[in-house]
């Protein structure tokens, strides 16, 4: 399921980010992959043992924990801690899929099911640096607005395109979903979010309280805790 999930960064927190990431000391990207992702990877990134990269990532999962789209969309168990890049002169990502278990910094292992980018400048700020995901459905572009998000499947082949003009700023992490299989998830959250809107519209409270049994009964049935 690729979804976007708009504003998990409001106006003033996307301007205190990019104050601190303009003057930031970035690394090279290709340090945080494994040997093939290194030889399609050409961006920087924020340090894995940057104190600003846990500052923002604190604040950036602050954020999430309030948004219940993303929650209904991911039903996150855990989260890695958010990464941020920046991508300019050219630089560019290209098509690869990412790796399956990562290591958390306690040194649990966190299975990949979801993963998320929030963009952090605007789309007229940069020329190029499209995410493009690649599904059964074709190829999609997505460029969103500062303090924008999407989220896929991170069993989904995707590449970022060259930046040619300014540069691209963004987070991005995975998430261990409740349900690691993408097709039930989706199925819980377009019942989560009927069940949504039927309640906000008046609708029968019996048949909406129902229709919540059997979405808590498929959760109880897919979770993995």
């Amino acid at each position: 399921m690729l979804l976007h999930i708009p504003q998990v960064l409001d106006s003033e927190q996307v301007a205190e980010f990019r104050r601190k990431l303009d003057a930031a000391d970035w690394a090279d990207g290709r340090e945080t992959v494994g040997a093939q992702g290194a030889q399609v990877k050409h961006n920087e990134q924020l340090p894995d043992a940057s104190p600003l990269k846990a500052e923002l990532g604190k604040a950036l999962l602050t954020a999430l924990e309030r948004n219940p789209l993303f929650f209904a969309a991911a039903l996150p168990a855990k989260i890695l801690p958010p990464r941020f890049n920046r991508y300019a002169d050219g630089g560019e990502y290209g098509f690869h899929v990412d790796g399956s278990v990562m290591r958390m910094p306690d040194g649990s292992q966190l299975r990949s099911d979801v993963s998320c980018t929030v963009f952090l400048n605007e789309p007229d700020e940069y020329d190029g640096g499209e995410l493009v995901v690649s599904d059964t459905y074709g190829e999609h572009e997505v460029n969103l607005s500062a303090g924008d998000a999407i989220v896929y499947p991170s069993s989904s082949l995707h590449r970022v395109t060259p930046v040619t003009r300014g540069a691209r700023l963004a987070s991005f992490f995975w998430i261990q979903s409740l349900v690691r299989d993408d097709s039930q998830r989706r199925t819980l959250f377009e019942m989560d979010t009927s069940i949504q809107r039927l309640t906000a519209t008046g609708a029968d409270r019996e048949a909406v309280v129902q229709l919540t049994g059997v979405y808590h009964n498929l959760l109880r049935r897919w979770a993995e805790t």
